[in-house]
């Protein structure tokens, strides 16, 4: 089975949702997190590897950096390099052997991760895919949770119970 990877744009998806645009623009660090914690919840249900990518290139002296965020990688760029060469070389290296996918709603981008055998999803795909997968959480918690309780005397043979019945009546 083909490992699937999704990497994410994450300064075009940030201002491309309206809630993390309003957000960044009090505190673009708190509309990381966000997006972030959102893409880990996504991740723990989908099971694809995630890997959230940020411009680091107006940084003078950047390095770039990975770090691994719970369930997800987050990468930095390192000077002088954008979100979308990065994105562009991963994908070109990584599509022979992955199924790789790109939300971002660089329309120039997205025509050069298709020529790299990558297939892209835009911001709003993104947004409704996730969405969609909270709503799958929802359903499968609340149905979870209103299964009657697992009792012991539920799981056991009827001899069993039966003597547990009489042990516990005193008899």
């Amino acid at each position: 089975m083909t490992k699937d990877y999704l990497l994410v744009d994450g300064y075009n998806i940030i201002f491309a949702w309206k809630e993390l645009k309003e957000l960044a623009d009090t505190s673009l660090e708190a509309a990381r997190i966000k997006l972030a914690d959102t893409l880990c919840n996504f991740q723990g249900f989908k099971k694809n590897e995630v890997i959230l990518v940020f411009d680091g290139y107006k940084t003078k002296g950047n390095v770039g950096s990975v770090i691994h965020y719970n369930n997800i990688d987050i990468v930095y760029t390192k000077e002088a390099e954008t979100a979308d060469q990065f994105i562009e070389a991963v994908s070109q290296q990584m599509a022979r052997d992955y199924q790789i996918r790109v939300a971002t709603s660089d329309g120039l981008e997205q025509m050069i991760i298709l020529a790299r055998g990558a297939t892209r999803i835009s911001a709003r795909e993104l947004k409704r895919e996730i969405k969609e997968a909270e709503r799958e959480i929802k359903v499968l918690y609340e149905s979870n949770s209103s299964k009657k309780r697992n009792l012991l005397m539920d799981n056991l043979p009827p001899e069993m119970a039966a003597i547990m019945e009489k042990m516990r009546l005193g008899g």
